[in-house]
């Protein structure tokens, strides 16, 4: 490990690995032309890095200088991304660097990410991030790093507009931070102090908008709309930018017609609405009282008057679902004219309450990380097999993505609103179809690995459930 003391400066190297799948030429190529979701992370870390230090931010599809030596190495990652950090960290604890692991995985199994690195930051790292490097200066680095308490909003910082890959730039934004509704599955409101809400002053991220020099962002927040007073003065202070975005936000957003005509003024130009399941006794157990059923169509209808369109997210395995859910939920889908789709296989995520419960359950059947990507079974359902939720999915896939239906949906999004405008979401459309022909390219069992699952009918006990899972 290099030791620099007396507060030298040194060479830092910033990156995120990037889940690993079994890309074709036109997933390499798409990945080119356009980062969808630009990583926001590893610039804001760059902002709070002392200018003393040189940093080189490496996003997940580029390519890391292997010839450069570096001091210290910072790697944020996830879970399936995890087994790929921990190559990539014990390669550079190899050449003598100091490497600091971080992320929604190192924050959800710390002890874990230990045994790869120096130092583990455990949730945000606003706090954090300074005082790890005064800490490697002066020789007095900690094994752990823990978030005693949330971040003030003001201190949050902008993004640093290091060169973001692809062809097609989108920039990236954060007003808000943290999620009070806590879902049993999600990452987000389970990492440190995750539900606790907190709101930038309108004034910094509109100073950090207007630095972007791209037309089109995203807003990272986990929604937009938890608190519309503030999301009504900010796209009011948006107004006047000519910027284009999408943003995150609740189905219930549609009650309130002054925040729709506000965002539609403000530039926005699609909302990605987490909709979950098309049964209402799921929503209720996920206890997301913003969801009503019975309702989305409404939603959709409400959002396009306002010409905005609308991203739907669903994700596939809760308990409550058997091999019905897909045609039931693609019928659905075509019926309330949703005009894209994110399409997840649930799963059960460590640090989250659905982890924990499964667990309890003996229904995890792998801890494989690298199958945690959204696109594997990895717990047993409790109504269908492993491989009827898998090819249930698949096929869900390539029905709602089929060439007819994905050419109708693009030449009625720009009817709709224009060839210009409809660019955005006509781009979600192909590269989710890319993507997800390369996540359902192949078969559940008999994968590129020649990995088997074990396959465990319904009516399997729990206690054989566990045995496989241990075997593996």
């Amino acid at each position: 490990m290099w030791m620099l003391t007396g507060g030298g400066s040194m060479n830092i190297l910033l990156t995120m690995p990037s889940p690993q799948r079994y890309q074709d030429w036109y997933d390499r190529l798409l990945e080119r032309i356009c980062i969808l979701w630009p990583p926001l992370t590893l610039r804001q870390l760059e902002a709070i890095t002392p200018d003393k230090h040189t940093v080189d931010v490496v996003h997940s599809h580029e390519k890391i200088k292997e010839n450069e030596e570096y001091d210290v190495v910072g790697i944020s990652y996830f879970t399936a991304t995890a087994p790929q950090a921990y190559a990539l960290a014990d390669t550079y604890r190899e050449k003598g660097s100091t490497v600091i692991l971080g992320g929604y995985h190192a924050s959800a199994l710390p002890s874990e990410a230990k045994q790869h690195s120096d130092a583990v930051v455990i949730g945000e790292a606003e706090h954090l991030w300074p005082r790890v490097l005064h800490d490697i200066e002066h020789d007095t680095l900690q094994p752990f790093y823990h978030m005693r308490r949330p971040a003030p909003p003001r201190v949050i910082p902008g993004a640093t507009q290091t060169s973001i890959p692809g062809m097609i730039k989108i920039g990236g934004a954060e007003a808000t931070r943290g999620c009070p509704y806590g879902c049993e599955f999600c990452a987000l409101s389970h990492s440190p102090f995750g539900q606790c809400y907190r709101k930038k002053p309108v004034e910094q991220v509109i100073a950090e908008i207007t630095s972007i020099p791209h037309r089109y962002f995203v807003f990272y927040d986990g929604s937009l709309t938890v608190d519309p007073a503030y999301t009504k003065a900010l796209f009011r202070r948006l107004r006047n930018l000519n910027k284009k975005f999408a943003a995150f936000g609740h189905a219930s957003m549609v009650d309130d017609e002054e925040l729709l005509r506000l965002a539609r003024d403000a530039g926005c130009i699609a909302w990605d609405i987490g909709f979950e399941s098309i049964y209402q006794h799921t929503i209720d157990r996920l206890n997301k009282r913003s969801n009503v059923v019975q309702r989305y169509a409404d939603v959709v209808e409400k959002l396009h008057d306002y010409d905005m369109n609308v991203i739907g997210s669903f994700a596939f395995g809760f308990d409550e679902h058997t091999p019905a859910v897909f045609d039931k939920t693609l019928e659905a889908v075509h019926h309330w004219d949703i005009d894209s789709l994110g399409i997840t296989i649930l799963t059960p995520l460590p640090g989250t309450r659905l982890y924990d419960r499964l667990q309890k359950e003996n229904r995890i059947l792998t801890r494989d990380w690298s199958k945690y990507d959204l696109y594997h079974v990895v717990f047993q359902p409790k109504h269908m097999t492993p491989q009827e939720l898998y090819d249930g999915v698949s096929d869900f896939v390539n029905a709602f993505y089929a060439p007819d239906n994905l050419l109708q949906r693009m030449m009625r999004n720009i009817a709709h609103t224009g060839v210009l405008s409809s660019l955005g979401i006509n781009y979600h459309l192909i590269s989710s179809r890319v993507i997800y022909k390369s996540a359902f390219g192949q078969r559940y069992i008999h994968n590129h690995h020649h990995q088997q699952y074990p396959i465990l009918s319904p009516a399997t006990s729990l206690k054989s459930s566990a045995s496989l899972a241990r075997q593996k």
